[in-house]
């Protein structure tokens, strides 16, 4: 038993940022032992046959331009511990109800050129950040209270993403140019009106003209089992079917890092806190969940545009407009009738997924947090909306509400995938605003999870700060 041995440091939870903390500790040297309470680790890196036998899955995250913009998970040699990833032809595709459809291309003058009079435009915006994004990622995907090593082209990303989607919006005047930038920007899961909500977006766009919006070969399961041989490999040690409940679960130690909620580290540790930072804590503010839909399918999705059939990513919601409006729907509580719906088709370019000829399906709409609503009907109705025929395909449907996201993920309270809202009052002060975000008040105890900077996605980065903190302070 592990008990019976001596460790530096546990980390609780297994999702990207708990095995990026363990792995970031194990390379400086430090013994560690990290414990996931379910039967296989990655969080929201987890495949499984949720409709049919031979059909893989994606259970959460399923397409990755944050691993390909992480500075971090760029640092490993994740390909040799089996780590491959596909570059769909198209990375996102938004196509409208005439049958056309905007599409981001890994190109920056690709992109540009598919969007008529908006081009131009485009390139000024997106230009300077793309040619800059190297000097600046590390600081965008981090802690905010830190030297910026090029301040002028930080403060240029800072000025535009601390506007709301659609102020950057109403720099162009297509149809097409104001929807693909809505659909990335709904990414953000705050109103489309708010401000910082262009941050994600911004990101996200950059990542796709830096690096791609690829799609790991057999599943998002790979990339934690690459980080898991790799952790390994250095001497690391897991555990599955851990739950910790209480710090008597796990044996003394140096340092603990939650890969958890802020939920789950009061449960946990409540009494090793301060009365202050359980105050702070319970103020944390979790933002919309979502209800997603697998299906088995018998042909590849017959959308209608010729840029959708060849994306890796479409966003169906139609117009800047009618996606605003959804968004703004679920934020105040409601339940769109037509949501913005984030669709993937991993198997159009990684056969693996499914048997020979058939296809998977995989998609997610927004709802009021903790909502238990069936969404299936709506989001199958959207899909069919922009590929007429698709119910046809489908051999098999799975579910997740909101409270299966959760039981799934104990991390994702009331389906919120984001590990708590980011909007202005919340991106500064993640979960609390101290100094240091990854420290808690108790000596040795830190929180590594999506609910500190710089939030949700399959980036590791909370991670590598959260132990490069402990690192600093401990070891």
């Amino acid at each position: 038993m592990s008990d019976r041995q001596s460790y530096d440091a546990i980390v609780i939870g297994s999702g990207p940022n708990g095995l990026a903390a363990a792995i970031t500790l194990q390379q400086a040297g430090v013994q560690v032992l990290l414990l996931e309470a379910k039967p296989t680790i990655g969080g929201g890196m987890r495949t499984a046959e949720l409709t049919l036998p031979g059909f893989h899955h994606d259970v959460c995250s399923a397409v990755h331009p944050m691993g390909m913009a992480s500075p971090f998970l760029r640092s490993l040699p994740l390909h040799e511990f089996g780590l491959e990833y596909i570059h769909p032809d198209v990375l996102a595709a938004h196509p409208f109800d005439d049958g056309t459809a905007a599409a981001l291309d890994a190109s920056l003058d690709g992109t540009a050129s598919t969007l008529g009079e908006d081009g131009a435009a485009y390139k000024q915006l997106f230009g300077p950040l793309v040619r800059n994004w190297s000097k600046i990622d590390s600081h965008i995907l981090g802690p905010i209270l830190k030297i910026p090593k090029s301040p002028l082209a930080l403060a240029a990303f800072g000025i535009k993403s601390l506007q709301s989607g659609k102020q950057i919006a109403n720099r162009f005047r297509t149809r097409e140019a104001r929807g693909l930038w809505a659909g990335i920007v709904a990414h953000s899961m705050i109103p489309l009106d708010a401000l910082t909500s262009s941050a994600i977006g911004f990101v996200l766009t950059i990542a796709g003209h830096c690096g791609g919006w690829p799609i790991p070969r057999g599943g998002s399961q790979s990339i934690a089992d690459a980080m898991k041989a790799y952790f390994r490999s250095l001497g690391g040690t897991i555990e599955t079917n851990r739950e910790v409940k209480r710090l008597s679960d796990i044996p003394e130690t140096k340092a603990i890092l939650f890969d958890t909620s802020p939920k789950q580290l009061m449960e946990i540790c409540g009494d090793r806190l301060s009365s202050l930072y359980r105050w702070q804590l319970g103020h944390h503010r979790y933002g919309m969940g979502v209800f997603k839909v697998d299906w088995a399918l018998s042909e590849p999705v017959p959308f209608r545009a010729e840029a959708a059939r060849k994306a890796g990513t479409v966003h169906l919601g139609g117009t800047f407009e009618a996606i605003a409006h959804g968004e703004r729907q679920v934020w105040k509580g409601r339940h769109p009738e037509k949501p913005f719906v984030l669709f993937a088709q991993q198997s159009i370019f990684d056969a693996s997924r499914a048997p020979a000829g058939q296809h998977t399906g995989w998609a997610y709409c927004h709802v009021p947090n903790g909502s238990t609503r069936d969404m299936t009907e709506a989001i199958t109705d959207q899909v069919e909306r922009f590929a007429p025929g698709f119910r046809d395909t489908v051999l098999a449907t799975h579910t997740f509400n909101t409270a299966q996201m959760e039981g799934y993920n104990a991390n994702y309270i009331g389906g919120d995938i984001n590990g708590g809202v980011v909007n202005i009052a919340h991106l500064f002060n993640r979960p609390v605003f101290r100094p240091s975000p990854y420290r808690t008040s108790a000596k040795g105890v830190y929180i590594c999870s999506a609910s500190t900077p710089p939030g949700g996605g399959v980036h590791g980065m909370c991670g590598y700060y959260a132990a490069t903190q402990a690192l600093k302070d401990i070891f």
